[in-house]
């Protein structure tokens, strides 16, 4: 009786090649098109950060100033300026200012001194063009420069009132000694350096609420003659 040889069996490498061959041509594919979108999708990464700290520029200015400012990213206009409000104070100190009159006419002497207690204000125009400009480096803020809002006067105190014998203090000369006394204590303000003082505030602010991952850089416009007072 003769016995039939055994089936051969047939090898399983020359698929499984095939398929290694295959994979690997796949990763190489999903590589490359990884490699060659990355630039696409970190442009689209970086373009989302830089909207979503506009954003955030956006809601900070808003809750320190009722302000939306102008941003662009990178020069281009993504917010334009709004505001609800014309001014933002951010120091207030209080001052005394004294003012003295005396006349002398024929021998006879009157005099008036007067004292007055002031909260002089300091801060910014709102009005005035506010800009904020969003880079991959760093966040670029123009603000105008600060000034005196205003003094608002608390009380008045009458030091000396003295009438002279033929020498009479008038009405008319009180009203012009207390309109005096704002303007002497507009001229202390802006001596005590009470802008530079809201600009450093107001600096401070932006670094604390902004600065955590790009250096923010506060630059001053000019005062135009117009707003000056």
């Amino acid at each position: 009786m003769n016995e039939h040889p055994p089936p051969r069996r047939k090898s399983l490498w020359p698929w499984a090649l095939t398929l290694m061959f295959l994979g690997a041509l796949a990763l190489i594919a999903f590589l490359f098109l990884r490699i060659e979108s990355w630039p696409v999708r970190t442009a689209q990464q970086g373009t989302a950060e830089l909207e979503r700290l506009a954003g955030k520029v956006r809601d900070t200015f808003v809750e320190l100033a009722q302000l939306q400012p102008r941003v662009t990213i990178n020069d281009r206009v993504v917010m334009e300026q709004t505001t609800g409000v014309a001014e933002l104070a951010l120091v207030s100190r209080k001052m005394s200012v004294e003012h003295e009159f005396s006349h002398t006419w024929a021998g006879s002497t009157k005099r008036v001194k007067l004292q007055a207690t002031f909260v002089a204000k300091a801060g910014f125009n709102l009005k005035e063009n506010v800009a904020v400009d969003v880079r991959d480096d760093a966040i670029s803020v123009q603000m105008p420069r600060a000034m005196i809002l205003g003094v608002e006067q608390e009380k008045v105190d009458v030091l000396e009132f003295e009438n002279g014998y033929w020498n009479r203090i008038s009405a008319e000369e009180i009203e012009k000694e207390l309109a005096a006394l704002p303007r002497l204590a507009r001229e202390k303000a802006e001596q005590a350096d009470l802008t530079a003082e809201a600009e450093r505030a107001l600096e401070q602010q932006l670094q604390e609420r902004l600065g955590a991952g790009k250096p923010v850089t506060l630059t001053f416009a000019p005062i135009p003659v117009t707003s000056k007072q």
